[in-house]
């Protein structure tokens, strides 16, 4: 008999490729999401519940009309500057909102759930490479959102005997291997977009000089002077999640358990334009900007205790597998940006 599980947020980037990926592996899905930074179409035909986390009515109606074996909570706010400019969406929608959520689980009696949380919690590590074991120290509003979740399933875990799993992603990265589902933000702030947006302008006759794509700081202490990052493939991330998912379901009592998901490895600004013009065949210009304030230079994670505890491996490890998965993506379904 097939489980039928909850995706929040299962029309955005990551959510939609979940939601394709437990179909793929026989679980029953409904996705419930607000619309408002997701895309009906991205979908793909999984059932689909319109409503807003801060809506407890509405939670109320979507627990009183199935029957959850688990939840996948992905219905989160996600961009660093505007939750500095507007923290009151961010505490509202990631953190009231998720307590409605665990409310509704809790009042229709599922007590399985699989949260998205973030290597934001972290803030500027104390050391590299970033295990679980290093302070939780957030720089932003929406560092501070994710870890309060992250609170909030201890505590309920102790009150309740409420089991779940935070998966603290590093940087989400590529598109469905198919090219059936893609990256699409309003706005783009993701660095391999943003480069191959540019990738596709200078395809169609663009000017080098009016390159719109930004180093943000090039004096930074690292090899090439550009910030180091962890990118980790969408699928991998998605593959965790259902090994997550299967960890709650065969144990009873998992209590709230926390993981890490990254490659294990570092690649730095100028290396991912360097392989964007490997994977495209096309030059790509961009321009020296001052740093941003807050970027850490380097943030690298330790992912061995996710692949030990939920016997779990990335596939896709070279950063050029998201490029190609992405470029495939991006060349079918022309961004407005890329215009």
């Amino acid at each position: 008999m097939s489980k039928t599980v909850l995706v929040s947020g299962g029309a955005g980037y990551i959510g939609s490729h979940m939601t394709q990926m437990l179909r793929n592996n026989g679980y029953d899905v409904v996705v419930f999401d607000n619309l408002e930074r997701g895309n009906r179409d991205a979908t793909l035909g999984a059932e689909l519940v319109v409503g807003d986390l801060t809506d407890r009515d509405s939670l109320t109606g979507l627990f009183g009309n199935y029957a959850f074996d688990a939840v996948l909570h992905f219905a989160a706010l996600a961009y660093v500057g505007e939750s500095v400019n507007s923290p009151d969406i961010y505490y509202r929608n990631n953190v009231v909102g998720t307590l409605n959520l665990m409310d509704a689980m809790r009042a229709h009696n599922v007590d399985k759930l699989v949260f998205s949380s973030t290597c934001a919690t972290y803030g500027v590590p104390a050391s590299l490479p970033i295990t679980e074991k290093l302070p939780q120290n957030p720089i932003n509003p929406y560092g501070w959102s994710k870890l309060m979740v992250e609170q909030m399933l201890k505590d309920y875990a102790v009150g309740f005997g409420f089991n779940s799993v935070a998966l603290r992603y590093f940087n989400a990265a590529g598109c469905a291997t198919d090219g059936v589902l893609g990256e699409r933000h309003d706005p783009e702030t993701h660095l391999i977009p943003l480069v191959l947006f540019e990738a596709l302008r200078m395809r169609d006759g663009g000017n080098e000089n009016d390159t719109g794509l930004m180093v943000f700081g090039d004096d930074f202490d690292t090899p090439d002077g550009t910030c180091i990052r962890d990118y980790i493939h969408v699928n991998d991330l998605c593959s965790a999640h259902v090994k997550a998912l299967g960890l709650l379901q065969q144990q009873e009592q998992t209590g709230a358990r926390q993981f890490n998901l990254g490659v294990n490895r570092g690649v730095s600004v100028l290396e991912v334009i360097r392989a964007c013009e490997s994977v495209t065949g096309i030059t790509i210009p961009y321009k020296i900007a001052p740093r941003r304030a807050g970027d850490p230079p380097e943030l690298v994670s330790d992912a061995s205790l996710a692949m030990q505890s939920l016997d779990w491996k990335p596939e896709f490890v070279d950063i050029r597998d998201s490029i190609e998965h992405a470029w495939k993506w991006f060349s079918q379904h022309r961004p407005d940006k890329a215009a």
